[in-house]
């Protein structure tokens, strides 16, 4: 991801997925496709331990993930963090794709990439439930300032 976490930042959730698709495509076998999700993983900077709690911890996950949302500007900035390799890469994936985003884009976009890069059908079911997980959690956090915002 050109190693810079705010990389996609100028781009639409549209633009960001395009640009993860396109990188995938460049593996046609899926052990560089897993390290590549690795690479990612270990591109995306530490999250602070203040922020490793309970509360942060994404249920579903057989791995342990947390997530940190916050909202700055009318945009929704994610943190995440988790103890698995492959895992950390894909809330990586996430995490570049919808941070900096509104809540209304969040909700409003379909994350495509996933299917498109094949990455469901090469997860085991455990970790497809965690992907699934984690992009629920992140559209809750996104649904949760919608709703403050409108009040």
């Amino acid at each position: 991801m050109k190693n810079n976490p705010n990389y996609f930042y100028y781009m639409t959730i549209n633009e960001a997925q395009d640009q993860i698709i396109e990188e995938f495509s460049a593996f046609d076998d899926w052990m560089d496709k897993y390290q590549l999700l690795i690479d990612l993983g270990n591109e995306l900077p530490p999250l602070d331990e203040k922020y490793k709690t309970a509360q942060n911890l994404i249920e579903g996950c057989q791995s342990r993930v947390w997530l940190q949302a916050d909202e700055v500007d009318g945009k929704i900035i994610f943190q995440a963090d988790s103890d698995a390799l492959i895992v950390k890469g894909i809330i990586s994936l996430l995490v570049s794709i919808l941070s900096g985003h509104t809540a209304e884009e969040i909700l409003e976009n379909d994350l495509y990439f996933i299917d498109k890069i094949g990455l469901r059908e090469h997860l085991s079911p455990t970790r497809s439930n965690g992907l699934l997980a984690m992009v629920k959690q992140m559209r809750l956090y996104a649904l949760a300032y919608k709703t403050r915002k409108g009040k």
